[in-house]
């Protein structure tokens, strides 16, 4: 189904940098959508307090470039010390939360006094109780943006997220069209999942069509991209990172060990490097352009030019 576009005055696509949420914005134009309705919401999974401790180091700067080739304007949220803050938690309270917005930079939150402890990794498992990565960094992160921007009240916002059903049982379990959490009295919120149906192929036939250049962890064969360490990537993901990035890995394994608990539960980092193969024909230039902070590439390839990366058809690990 097609929502009323006309009965909304903003549409925010939640941008992650990979292919799902890129489709969303790219068949946005395909239904001659004014751009002047729509917004990129990107959450930064490190914050920007000098963390860097699990996501892919260009994705910032590739989902600007992303907006910029489109002329659409992006605004970046995050919950203050992202991953690293919030799972060293002892006794302490839940940070605020940061977001942009068109008249600057805001906060919220942070000012409870209810003291948690993590000290752990989060779980694997589609229960987000226990998968807090998710529910923190990504998800309550959106709500409170919403919640705490008064050019919301009195308006109808569409928000799009590029959740598909072929990923996994859960996400085949929920619903195309749906009222947001953030719907309320004050203000009308919908949720639009526009490519839950859709086939992979049809996701990558889009963005050829487009030319968009696809995220660098596609090009070194990951075939999904959320975090650069995901708890739930694969061991051959693991060997892979080992390879391109051991200096981080190392910082996460250092981690397990002063927690005494490893991010699969049953098995440690070092265990399921050794379980793995590291993905072929890695490229050296491919391998830079995803642990630049920078993203120096064309967002749109050349005609004749654009090739379907390698993850395309890669391992999609990640999808609770």
């Amino acid at each position: 189904m097609l929502p009323d576009f006309q009965f909304y005055d903003t549409i925010i696509v939640t941008g992650s940098g990979g292919k799902d949420s890129l489709a969303c914005l790219l068949y946005l134009f395909e239904l001659g959508i004014s751009k002047e309705k729509i917004e990129i919401w990107h959450h930064l999974i490190d914050g920007r307090e000098g963390s860097c401790l699990m996501d892919w180091r260009c994705t910032e700067a590739y989902t600007r470039a992303i907006a910029e080739a489109f002329d659409v304007p992006i605004y970046y949220s995050w919950l203050e010390g992202g991953f690293e803050r919030e799972m060293l938690r002892e006794n302490t309270t839940k940070a605020p939360t940061w977001f942009e917005t068109p008249d600057g930079l805001c906060r919220a939150g942070g000012t409870s006094p209810k003291l948690g402890t993590r000290l752990k990794f989060p779980q694997q498992g589609a229960s987000l109780t226990v998968r807090w990565c998710s529910a923190y960094l990504k998800i309550d992160v959106c709500a409170i943006a919403i919640n705490n921007q008064s050019r919301f009240s009195g308006r109808r916002t569409l928000v799009i997220s590029g959740e598909r059903a072929e990923e996994s049982a859960n996400r085949a379990s929920y619903a195309e069209f749906e009222p947001d959490r953030t719907h309320a009295n004050t203000r009308h919120v919908d949720r639009w999942r526009p490519v839950l149906h859709w086939r992979t192929e049809q996701v990558w036939n889009l963005i050829r069509r487009y030319r968009v250049s696809p995220h660098p962890a596609y090009r070194l064969g990951f075939g999904r991209v959320s975090c650069q360490f995901c708890i739930f990537g694969s061991d051959h993901q693991w060997a892979t990172l080992w390879l391109i990035d051991p200096e981080r890995v190392e910082r996460l394994i250092a981690y397990e060990e002063q927690f005494g608990l490893t991010i699969h539960r049953s098995m440690s980092i070092r265990e399921r490097i050794q379980r793995g193969t590291p993905y072929p024909l890695l490229n050296l230039l491919d391998i830079a352009a995803a642990l630049d902070d920078r993203f120096i590439e064309p967002a749109i390839v050349p005609k004749g030019k654009w090739r379907l990366p390698a993850g395309a058809n890669g391992e999609t690990c990640g999808s609770p």
